[in-house]
């Protein structure tokens, strides 16, 4: 019994002190009590912060159609959907839009991340005008704007639809493009592609992903397949080659047919997973008629993509993809969208002016809708949570009273030893 009311003096005396000591400083503003929970000792390590909470001459054409000319829409973005909070992590697929070939797709993709309600939108995309060689080169100028844009983040992916022929719309026969593509093959237009590869080196984005000689399979384009399939394979490979020969590139090189078969099966003109990267596909909305159930399982469909990617182990893309020949159809927006997020694609970008588009054209509101609420806020920036970490008063020094004297103050005592110091 005589060692109890030792225990009890042992506990009075920093009481005692805390008593006397406290009335004499409070009033000079010398002391102060910190909640225990956000105190050094209890609380998380001052030298480790929490961690922050945050989740790429003659204009070229796209699948045929026009430039956009239809005024930008102002209106409000709708309220964010349930999914908001979901959307605004990482984990969906990067996106972006063609906007305009020039500078002025670089300063819409800002309007066009408004409009989504600050969705970030992480893929730029342009095209090598294919009129002439000069400008496949990638012209001085040019490239500019759009590689300053790549520089400005490092998650950013700038996305460049490269021609493998000059005069590449202009209908030329088979004849000459078997020709053409047979002195591809030989090496004839090496330094071309060479000359390129140094540019998007200098300007500094080597890591471009260069959609080269995109819908092969089909007949619009000089650069197509059909003509000779085997010469073709051999001229892809041959730009591959040259342009990886320039020191500091990295390069990705996306095979992309149009969906469907086409003219030949885009499966005939694959030059080996040795010089692919990535596996893409145009798939706009067409067929007349053909619903989207249909593109997915129409033979060299999306499946047919899915699948063959899966087994050359590369990575899909949507470089081009839009409505088209159905107008305005809610349900294909919705279920390639919904397609694209399932199958993790690397990118997509949609073909943004009518009758593709959504934002720049006016004749899909009922798509546009769609568009918007499933994409607004999507992968939005989260601000970091700036760590709580527990600061001291200058000069302040925390006084050990004990675990049962500070569970009494509801703190720890924290005295400044110059509150006398007269301020000047």
């Amino acid at each position: 019994m005589a060692g109890k009311p030792r225990r009890k003096n042992r506990r009075r005396l920093p009481l005692i002190a805390a008593g006397a000591l406290i009335p004499l400083v409070v009033a000079s503003g010398g002391v102060s009590i910190e909640r225990a929970e956000a105190s050094p000792r209890n609380g998380p390590n001052p030298s480790e912060p929490a961690e922050p909470t945050t989740s790429a001459s003659t204009a070229p054409k796209p699948s045929a159609s026009a430039s956009p000319s239809t005024p930008v829409s102002t209106t409000p973005p709708p309220s964010p959907s349930k999914s908001a909070g979901k959307d605004a992590k990482r984990g969906f697929p990067a996106f972006g839009a063609y906007l305009d070939y020039g500078p002025q797709g670089v300063t819409r993709m800002t309007k066009l991340a408004d409009w989504l309600g600050g969705a970030d939108l992480r893929v730029g995309h342009t095209y090598l005008p294919g009129d002439r060689w000069s400008n496949i080169e990638g012209a001085p100028s040019f490239l500019d704007s759009w590689a300053k844009w790549r520089r400005q983040r490092d998650d950013r992916l700038f996305v460049l639809n490269v021609p493998m022929l000059e005069r590449n719309e202009e209908g030329v026969s088979d004849w000459e493009v078997r020709a053409l593509l047979r002195r591809g093959a030989a090496g004839d237009f090496d330094e071309h592609f060479k000359t390129l590869a140094e540019r998007l080196v200098d300007l500094k984005v080597p890591d471009t992903v260069v959609v080269l000689g995109w819908e092969m399979n089909g007949v619009t384009y000089t650069h197509r397949c059909g003509p000779d399939p085997a010469a073709w394979k051999k001229y892809w490979t041959r730009i591959v080659t040259a342009m990886r020969s320039v020191p500091g590139q990295k390069f990705r090189f996306d095979f992309t047919p149009s969906r469907g078969r086409d003219a030949v099966p885009w499966t005939d003109c694959y030059p080996g997973d040795d010089v692919v990267d990535i596996v893409g596909m145009d798939s706009y909305d067409q067929p007349e008629g053909r619903s989207f159930s249909e593109q997915v399982s129409e033979p060299y469909g999306l499946q047919k993509q899915v699948d063959f990617a899966k087994e050359h182990k590369k990575p899909i893309s949507y470089p081009e993809w839009g409505l088209f020949r159905n107008g305005d159809n809610p349900e294909y927006m919705r279920r390639m969208l919904a397609w694209m997020d399932e199958h993790k694609t690397l990118y997509n970008t949609l073909t943004d002016y009518c009758p593709h588009g959504v934002w720049q054209c006016d004749e899909n509101p009922k798509a546009s809708k769609v568009y918007r609420a499933a994409l607004t806020g999507r992968d939005k920036p989260v601000e970091p949570t700036q760590p709580t970490n527990p600061t001291q008063p200058p000069k302040c020094h925390p006084i050990d009273l004990g675990d049962w004297v500070e569970r009494w103050l509801g703190g720890t005592v924290c005295v400044r030893f110059d509150w006398w110091v007269r301020k000047s």
